[in-house]
């Protein structure tokens, strides 16, 4: 029986789904393979074992269909890596063979060999003879006429080396009684060179395993990985699979990681290189989507890593680069059971899960008593095998989600998925137990100011929590009670998690899962959420968005700039310059923003009506269409408020409550109502609370229409169809009120409310967030963010946040600053303020809020000279005056709000 011919005893531990392997994998040179009769936790001898290819042109079918679970494979063993290269054959296995042809009987002699060949495929042995100067070829032609097996077929090894056919049998030192082994030929492959240069790596590492000295055996292995990767396709080229599952196919991890077992320090530290560079090469040589193929190599990695050094930083690395593999191919695909092909089996993924839940535990223990903690590449790690677990469970039984505990213990219909839930399970209790203790732990250093600030930024721990947090709240979704656990844990530990959102939540990451619930969050930290929701505003004048505005055209001009501009340069921020002026900067900006917000929701420009009981508060004007462009300002006015609010600027203007929740995608109510017409509240209120048979007697012979005012004109407006005839009644009544509410404020001003939506989501990092930014606030988060805190400026705080040049505080000047400040009115102390800043209101934490602290500075201007001011850096410039009767003198005239509301120098 030929090589080709021999059966299948074994296939590949992860491999795919092309034609099962024969008696020994598939493979030109030496290669090895571990006992898989062994428990994982037992550590087993590393096995060389001779391989060959197989004739079969390798498939390329996708591994998420390509996936087969092996069957235990034949145990082998050897007393060290080189025992099988010149062992002898047992005398059981041998067969003797009388070999006549023309050559051999032309030349026997005293001097002639004879020695053992062993049929590495079928495990016989048979025994030849021949004189020392016959060619390796004629040896070869000899065996074919003793076994069938093509001479091109046919490869013989000896001492580790194939000899080549030109050779004679003294060339290659074969000495009497030696021992050789036959193993066939690589057939014709659609990919050649590719099996060639996995040949030439495994040989190499074949003679370090030996212990042979390979000068820059590192350096020649990593040139095969990269003669490896560049002839892989990088495109999607069919072929590209398949190259890729050559690696697999060669046994090239299983040789690897027995090199990295070597006693030899050089030969383990080639190995640790050599695959570490292999992991690299699989993000950084190959395209997004033939990660899927490399998974299952990094998989077969870490099951060999894992059984003999599971402790190990080779491990970890190939643990966290499979994590990451996983993650780059996205679970929507999940993961099967192991009837079912998929890309890695479920069975494959627990043992991750397990290892990383039980360290995070532990850590987290150790967070509690500040010895220690959770470190970030552990909890990506759990994050990356846990997402295909999940979404696996999610598959198969996400039509009974939640799942009671109860229920899924008596299952039986499918029991990996009911391990796995029961697994998940208790991950879930344990680590939220864990986490509501590092949270309490977290307010008693907060309530007891035990640690710093540099200190809890330091801790490095506590930035790992948000993230296990998040996964937490993921899994408690699939367990019934388990969300209302989760989220009362996180309730009674509100100031520990919204301390964490502020020092740890960071703009990349997901952070949408803690807007959720917003009674767990305050307003620093909601605030701190959804401005993350902008793009980052940056420094570099080169990359903003410049404007040139004439202050007497200041709303037609700020259209054209902001309208007209694409969204994207309006990213990373604007640079603002009035005409004819020298200053330029942020303090600018501030003073831009504020009065082109004042000019866009003045009532005069038919934009905006504001409420009756609070002439701060403004919603669309449905009159607003009398300007033909009209929606293309309200797309306008969403994209400065939205720059606005990314550049941190109070506008002085806030949204009525009716706006606020249409921007939010919300229901309108009549509660909601209330502010923006209190009339129609009142009318409506007392519609909903008459007697019914006052009602239904048509005493207030309403119809379900609407009266509507327009440019000094009025129409009806049917809230229905046939409205006009449709009498209100004490059955319809409350459908009556609910479209007159959505008539008046929701249908009237709808197109309205859709143009500055956009213009607001234009300058969101993601559009699509427009409603979520809105749905994550209150309403008096927004106020506080647009319009800044209501309270009258306080002295104290002031003076608290201020820094002298030139001057002390115990100055006579400085002294005599602070008494005529505290004797101005509040008006007075908000023009000086906006005059020092280009700020009218103040953040809702005062001046803590603000960017950087404010400055005075002592100039050398002569006494006659007013003050002057940077309002880019906060800084106030005044001579010292010899009097305080000078000095407020000089102070009044720059608090009148026509002087104040100009610049100084810059």
């Amino acid at each position: 029986m030929s090589l080709s011919q021999s059966t299948a005893v074994d296939q590949l531990t992860n491999g795919y789904d092309h034609h099962r392997l024969s008696s020994k994998r598939k493979f030109d040179d030496y290669a090895f393979a571990f006992d898989d009769d062994q428990e994982d936790d037992e550590e087993g001898p590393l096995v060389p074992v001779r391989m060959r290819k197989d004739d079969h042109t390798l498939q390329a079918a996708h591994p998420i269909t390509a996936v087969l679970h092996s069957s235990k494979a034949p145990a082998f063993s050897s007393s060290s890596p080189a025992s099988l290269l010149d062992s002898r054959p047992s005398s059981s296995s041998s067969s003797s063979s009388d070999v006549a042809s023309s050559s051999s009987a032309a030349s026997s002699s005293s001097s002639r060999l004879q020695f053992f060949i062993r049929m590495i495929s079928q495990g016989k042995t048979i025994v030849v003879q021949a004189n020392p100067e016959d060619t390796v070829k004629s040896l070869h032609e000899r065996i074919q006429v003793m076994t069938g097996i093509p001479v091109i077929e046919q490869r013989l090894i000896y001492g580790g080396k194939q000899l080549q056919w030109e050779q004679s049998l003294a060339d290659c030192a074969i000495q009497n009684d030696a021992g050789l082994q036959l193993v066939g030929r690589m057939r014709s492959t659609d990919h050649p060179q590719t099996w060639q240069v996995m040949d030439d790596m495994i040989s190499l590492i074949s003679r370090l395993c030996r212990g042979e000295v390979v000068p820059s055996s590192t350096k020649r292995i990593k040139d095969c990985l990269i003669n490896y990767f560049t002839i892989t396709p990088k495109d999607n080229d069919k072929s590209a699979p398949a190259h890729l599952q050559i690696f697999m196919a060669s046994s090239a991890p299983a040789a690897l990681v027995m090199l990295y077992m070597s006693p030899i320090n050089s030969n383990k530290q080639c190995a640790d290189a050599s695959i570490r560079h292999f992991l690299t090469s699989c993000k950084s040589a190959l395209s997004k989507h033939l990660h899927s193929y490399c998974a299952p190599i990094v998989l077969e990695f870490c099951k060999l890593l894992r059984k003999f050094v599971k402790d190990d930083n080779l491990y970890e690395s190939c643990r966290s680069a499979l994590g990451v593999l996983l993650e780059s191919v996205g679970t929507s695909r999940g993961l099967m059971v192991a009837d079912v092909k998929g890309l890695i089996a479920l069975q494959d993924i627990f043992p991750f899960v397990c290892e990383l839940a039980d360290k995070l535990s532990r850590d987290l223990e150790s967070s509690v008593h500040s010895s220690g903690g959770p470190v970030s590449s552990d909890v990506r790690d759990f994050t990356a095998f846990l997402n295909p677990l999940r979404s696996t469970i999610l598959e198969r039984v996400g039509y009974q989600i939640p799942i009671s505990v109860e229920w899924q213990k008596k299952d039986h219909s499918n029991p990996p998925y009911g391990e796995a839930m029961e697994f998940l399970h208790a991950v879930f209790s344990d680590l939220l137990a864990k986490m509501e203790r590092c949270l309490i732990r977290v307010g008693e250093c907060l309530a007891a100011r035990a640690i710093s600030e540099d200190e809890f930024l330091n801790t490095e721990w506590w930035s790992q929590y948000l993230a296990i947090l998040k996964e937490l709240n993921v899994i408690s979704k699939l367990y019934l009670g388990a969300e209302e656990r989760f989220w009362m844990v996180l309730r009674n530990n509100k100031s520990s998690l919204c301390a964490l959102i502020i020092r740890f939540a960071k703009r990349n990451d997901d952070n949408q899962w803690l807007l959720e619930h917003k009674d767990v969050t305050d307003f620093e930290s909601r605030r701190h959420l959804t401005m993350m929701l902008f793009p980052e505003v940056k420094e570099d004048y080169e990359e903003l968005h410049e404007m040139l505005i004439d202050r007497s055209q200041l709303l037609s001009e700020s259209f054209e700039y902001i309208a007209r501009a694409d969204p994207e340069s309006l990213h990373a921020g604007l640079f603002m310059e009035f005409k004819n002026e020298e200053a330029t900067g942020p303090g600018v900006l501030r003073e831009w923003f504020f009065l082109v917000c004042q000019a866009i929701f003045n009532p005069e420009n038919a934009l905006f009506v504001p409420c009756s009981n609070d002439c701060r508060r403004f919603f669309p004007n449905p009159a607003s269409r009398v300007d033909p462009l009209h929606l293309e300002y309200f797309k306008f006015a969403g994209r400065v408020i939205a720059l606005a609010l990314m550049h941190k600027v109070q506008v002085g203007v806030v949204f009525d409550r009716v706006f606020f929740r249409q921007l939010a995608g919300m229901h309108i109510s009549l509660e909601d109502i209330q502010e923006a017409d209190p009339c129609l509240y009142s009318s409506c209120k007392k519609i909903l609370e008459m007697d019914a048979e006052f009602i239904d007697s048509d005493g207030l012979g309403l119809t379900f229409v609407r009266e509507v005012e327009e440019l000094g004109s009025r129409r009806l407006v049917e809230l229905c169809d046939g409205g006009k005839d449709l009498v209100v009644n004490s059955s319809n009544r409350q459908e009556y009120v609910n479209l007159l509410i959505r008539d008046r404020f929701v249908t009237s001003i709808s197109e309205q409310v859709d143009y500055f939506s956009q213009g607001f989501g234009h300058i969101l990092s993601n559009s699509r967030l427009q409603k979520f930014f809105f749905r994550s606030l209150e309403l008096e988060d927004l106020d506080w963010m647009l319009y800044g805190s209501e309270s009258p400026i306080c002295v104290e705080d002031w003076k608290a946040h201020i820094e002298y040049s030139g001057y002390t505080e115990n100055d006579p000047q400085i002294i005599w600053f602070w008494e005529i400040v505290r004797e101005m009115s509040a008006e007075r102390r908000k023009v000086l303020l906006f005059f020092w800043t280009s700020l009218k209101h103040l953040p809702v934490e005062g001046f803590r809020g603000l960017a950087s602290l404010l400055y005075i500075y002592k100039s050398s201007e002569p006494h006659e000279r007013l003050p002057s001011s940077h309002t880019c850096f906060y800084r106030l410039c005044f001579p010292p005056y010899p009097s305080k009767d000078e000095m407020q003198k000089r102070l009044n005239v720059i608090t009148q709000e026509h002087v104040g509301c100009s610049f100084g120098t810059w």
